[in-house]
Order: structure tokens, then C-alpha cells, then sequence
């Protein structure tokens, strides 16, 4: 595992001036090199004219050293294939100028990445890798995936990763493409997840009552997303800033039998209430005409009375009333 190391740069300002003076003085012993070669044939003139070419040359060598770096960027500096260190400064900078400015292409140019649900590829590979390395927070909107949870039932689902590199010798020198590292693992890490806990709660599954779902308990799916992503992708220097879910849903495939069983359980639902508050009623209706002592009814009586009140409140259409002209018993 490589770690990263500080390297410094010197200040590009004071370099520029350096090379500024060898450019001047370089044309000027050219110059004079030239002028004394047309006076004179001497062998101090030839020395001087390769003298002032040898600066000339060292000059334009030492002009390939600056570089500029932005705030949240940095500079991972190789030198003939061993690793230097990284620059983190911000400005003008400049540093050997035979450090490596491309560091390499990854192995498999054909490589690609599944993205959406028509099959489109994305093509990651061939990809070279600059010396410049943002560390600047990066957000990864992946695509709808189709993935089964806990219970088996298709579902489609997609998150949204920020990350950003902060250690730019593992994301350069321990995998071949981080960028692309990042999204092949939070495919992979968002079908572990999804894998793991179930769609929505079993109303038949009293066991399962509090266990975590998909659907009601998206703070805790989300916690486990990123603690999973931080796992996987601290071995490429990534570190994951925040992870949501930004799509939940059953697959077309069986999403019209769940919608079916939703509002099944919803109907008995608000039965249960119904039939709760009936009850209630019919009993605080008997208990108030017992207690007045005017009427008096028989267990019967009751009962007939309490099987009315049901029908009247328990029915979805208006009551009909019935008169009866005669009596209970007749």
C-alpha cells in the first residue's frame, strides 16, 4: 500500500526570474561569443559561443519545471518511475522538471461500465492519468440498478456518493483508474446493501416487526451504504463524504401485485378502526341506556340492538331503517 508524502515546490516567481536572467545571459554571451569570433579566431570565443548554448539549453530545461495548482487540487511528483512526494501548495509553483506529467494509462482499454437501464456503456479505459489530481468533494449519481432485497422481490435502486481523494499516492499508484474504481465499487457495495435488508415490513411476520427496511429506515440503509463504501474504497485513497438512496421502487414486474397487497392492507387497516370504534360505541350505547333505569332490556334485546348499531356503523351505504309494528318475539 503506498502512503503519500509531502513534497515541496519552490515558489515560481523567484524561478521565473532565474530563468529570465539565463535567457538574458545566454543570448548575451551568444552575442559576444559571435562578435569575437568575427574579430578574432581565437580558441576563448568557440568556448564561449558552446558556453552560452549550454545555458541556453539549461534554461529552457529549467523553464519546463512550472505549474500552476488551484485550490483543491495537488500534484503527485514521480521521477523516473520512483515516487517524490505530493505538492499540496497552492500559486505558482516549481518543482524538477523531469518529473512525470502523465503517469501511465490503465491496462484494459476496452474496459467499460454498465449505466442505465437501456445497456448504455460507458467507456473508462485508455485512460491516462495527469499528474494533477483534484482533491475537491465529487458527487456520483448512479443509475437505477435492478437488485433483489432480503425477501427476493425485484426492486430498482439508485444512490447518489460524494467523495473526494484524500491520499493521492493510493488513488495514483494502488489501482489503475480510481474514478472508475469509485463507481464499479458503489454498484457493488449498493447490491450488498440492498441485498441485505428487506423491501418493506411482512404484516403476516410479526418476528420481523423492527427489523430495518428498505423503505421506512433510510437514515440507517444509508449509514450502512457509506460505511461499506468507506471500507471498500479506503485501499484507493477515497473517502466517502455522504451516501443517500435516490430511488426506491419495486420492479415493474411485480410492482402492480405489490401495490394489490398495499391496498389490501390498507383496507383492513381502516376496518380494524371501524370495527374498533363501533364496538366502543355499541358498548357505551348499552351501558347509558342500562344505567338510566326507564328502559329495560334483556340480554336479547341487547344483542339485537348491538347487531343493529354494527350494521349502521360499520356499513359502507346509508341505513334503511325498518319500522317494526310488531314485537321482537313475533
Amino acid at each position: 500500500m503506498s502512503v503519500e508524502k509531502k513534497a515541496h515546490a519552490a515558489s515560481g516567481w523567484l524561478m521565473m526570474g532565474v530563468v529570465i536572467l539565463g535567457y538574458l545571459a545566454s543570448i548575451g554571451m551568444m552575442l559576444g561569443s559571435i562578435i569575437g569570433l568575427a574579430m578574432t579566431d581565437g580558441e576563448h570565443g568557440f568556448l564561449a559561443f558552446l558556453a552560452s548554448i549550454l545555458l541556453f539549453t539549461a534554461t529552457v530545461i529549467i523553464n519546463c519545471g512550472f505549474f500552476t495548482l488551484q485550490p483543491g487540487q495537488a500534484r503527485v511528483c514521480v521521477l523516473f518511475g520512483k515516487y517524490v512526494g505530493t505538492v499540496r501548495d497552492e500559486g505558482l509553483r516549481w518543482a524538477n522538471p523531469f518529473y512525470t506529467r502523465n503517469l501511465g494509462m490503465t491496462s484494459d482499454a476496452d474496459s467499460s461500465i454498465e449505466a442505465g437501464e437501456k445497456g448504455v456503456k460507458v467507456n473508462v479505459g485508455g485512460h491516462k492519468h495527469g499528474s494533477k489530481i483534484s482533491t475537491r468533494a465529487r458527487t456520483y449519481n448512479g443509475e437505477r440498478i435492478k437488485v433483489n432485497d432480503k425477501m427476493g422481490n425485484p426492486i430498482e435502486i439508485a444512490t447518489v456518493v460524494v467523495w473526494r481523494v484524500v491520499d493521492t499516492a493510493k488513488a495514483v499508484f494502488d489501482v489503475d483508474d480510481y474514478e472508475s474504481f469509485v463507481y464499479t465499487v458503489t454498484e457493488t457495495a449498493l447490491r450488498h446493501v440492498a441485498s441485505v435488508y428487506a423491501y418493506d415490513h411482512m404484516e403476516d411476520d410479526d418476528s420481523n416487526a423492527n427489523a430495518i427496511t428498505l423503505r421506512t429506515n433510510i437514515e440507517e440503509v444509508s449509514q450502512a451504504l457509506m460505511e461499506e463504501l468507506d471500507r471498500r474504497l479506503e485501499m484507493a485513497g477515497i473517502d466517502v463524504i455522504d451516501s443517500r438512496l435516490t430511488h426506491l421502487a419495486y420492479a415493474p414486474e411485480i410492482a402492480q401485485a405489490m401495490l394489490r397487497r398495499q391496498q389490501a392492507e390498507a383496507i383492513i387497516a381502516a376496518r380494524k378502526k371501524i370495527v374498533e370504534g363501533a364496538v366502543g360505541m355499541v358498548d357505551m350505547a348499552v351501558e347509558m341506556l342500562a344505567e338510566g333505569g326507564n328502559i329495560d332490556l334483556d340480554d336479547e334485546r341487547k344483542a339485537t340492538m348491538a347487531t343493529n348499531l354494527m350494521v349502521v356503523l360499520c356499513g359502507e351505504s346509508e341505513a334503511q331503517p325498518v319500522l317494526n309494528t310488531g314485537t321482537l318475539y313475533n
